[in-house]
């Protein structure tokens, strides 16, 4: 990979309008400077090598992108500044410990690939687990803290993430 990489940064114009020809199946967008068909071509390099972004942020950028070109329509020249809030995965990670204290009693919950697995079992939800917990219906996100405040302004719960 590093070695594809490096390659992109010797290439002229030319050289790298046919990479972008082979990755892309298309001749790159008129106009493109070929320090940015550069950048797009390493990109798509590391994206099939390592995989690509995930659903929720893909989707956050297509909303900013639709927003921004919503905006521009006014046809000034003027900077545009779209603010988004982004998805924060953290909690939703496979591999992070969630953990939290009710009543008394440390939970700790695993992220799976598929699921939740706290006190010996999966669950695909967790909302479920905050319920089985508490025995009352919680926004399980909101109950491990991983939303920091509520639509009230209150702190949310003091939950805590290990990686």
């Amino acid at each position: 990979m590093s070695a594809s990489l490096d390659a992109l940064a010797g290439m002229d114009a030319a050289a790298l309008e046919r990479r972008w020809c082979q990755i892309f199946g298309a001749a790159p967008p008129p106009g493109l400077p070929p320090a940015q068909r550069a950048r797009v071509i390493a990109y798509r390099l590391q994206a099939l090598a390592y995989g690509d972004l995930d659903r929720d942020t893909a989707r956050a950028l297509d909303r900013l992108a639709q927003a921004r070109g919503q905006v521009s329509q006014g046809g000034d020249d003027m900077p545009i500044r779209v603010s988004m809030p982004v998805p924060d995965r953290r909690g939703h990670t496979p591999g992070v410990t969630l953990s939290r204290e009710w009543a008394g009693v440390m939970h700790t919950v695993q992220v799976l690939d598929a699921g939740y697995a706290w006190n010996g079992s999966t669950y695909d939800s967790l909302s479920r687990v905050a319920q089985l917990i508490t025995g009352t219906k919680w926004n399980g996100p909101r109950f491990f803290g991983l939303r920091a405040k509520t639509s009230g302004g209150r702190e949310a719960g003091a939950g805590r993430i290990e990686a």
